[in-house]
């Protein structure tokens, strides 16, 4: 039994004693994840495949399998799925145009010999398009996060202060927002830091100048993808907080009619 299967297991077993059946879906979710991922990447590789299109199927499959396969149909991941969907919407158009303005598609410097030496690079493949849809499915898991994240206390508040108005219901939604924003802002880059930290020592070992790093193809569109997840985060908070509100609200006057 190899080190992965070993540590899947533990990984399996500590979801299980603490999650229960919501963790033992969590478990499940990485491998639906995994495999959506997968046919993804495989379809990209296909021309006749708009990037674009397939970028936006996977984020409604991750968004369904994190939301309603663990957390199940109800209002709270109903709205989440929403408020992701016109987030990752508003994000996408942000990107494609902010990519094509930056030009950080495509291959560094740095990559070229080493891919020229061994491989073609005429893949066919639409590298602004491609770019986009690498940024966006980096930061739709915790647009997801975040909303979810909103939207689940936003219906506890409402459930024990059924009074409570839509203004200050939305109020509360964003007050929640503030204080998850700096925490997964800084989640999001020491993730991107750590997993590009060899990146960076390859930076000093060719002696590359603090302008020559920042100039980098390979080390802005990094750094993008931080910046562009940052803003997702930030831009999810009130969109989920006033559909949240809205929706509950909204729920509470037609019950009442109906009762009147």
């Amino acid at each position: 039994m190899n080190v992965p299967i070993i540590l899947s297991v533990i990984l399996f077993l500590l979801m299980l004693v603490i999650g229960r059946g919501k963790g033992v879906r969590s478990f499940l979710s990485l491998f639906l994840n995994f495999i959506v991922m997968l046919l993804i990447i495989v379809l990209m590789t296909n021309v006749e495949y708009n990037p674009i299109i397939l970028t936006m199927i996977a984020c409604i499959l991750v968004s369904c399998i994190n939301l309603f396969f663990i957390n199940e149909v109800n209002q709270k991941t109903v709205t989440a799925f929403i408020a992701t969907m016109i987030t990752t919407g508003i994000l996408l158009v942000f990107i494609y145009y902010i990519t094509k303005v930056v030009m950080i598609q495509g291959f560094g410097e740095e990559e070229i010999d080493e891919i020229v030496s061994v491989y073609s690079i005429e893949v066919g493949v639409d590298f602004l398009k491609l770019a986009t849809a690498v940024i966006i499915l980096s930061t739709v898991a915790a647009i997801v996060d975040v909303s979810i994240s909103i939207t689940s206390p936003m219906a506890e508040i409402y459930k024990h202060h059924p009074e409570i108005t839509r203004k200050e219901l939305f109020k509360s939604g964003v007050t929640i927002g503030k204080d998850i924003l700096g925490s997964n802002a800084n989640t999001l880059f020491f993730a991107f830091i750590g997993g590009y930290l060899a990146l960076l020592l390859w930076f000093k070992d060719l002696s590359y100048s603090f302008s020559q790093i920042v100039n980098s193809k390979i080390f802005a569109s990094e750094m993008m993808m931080i910046f562009f997840a940052g803003i997702g985060i930030a831009l999810v908070i009130p969109i989920a907080a006033f559909i949240n509100a809205y929706y509950l609200t909204k729920s509470k006057k037609e019950t009442d009619s109906r009762v009147q």
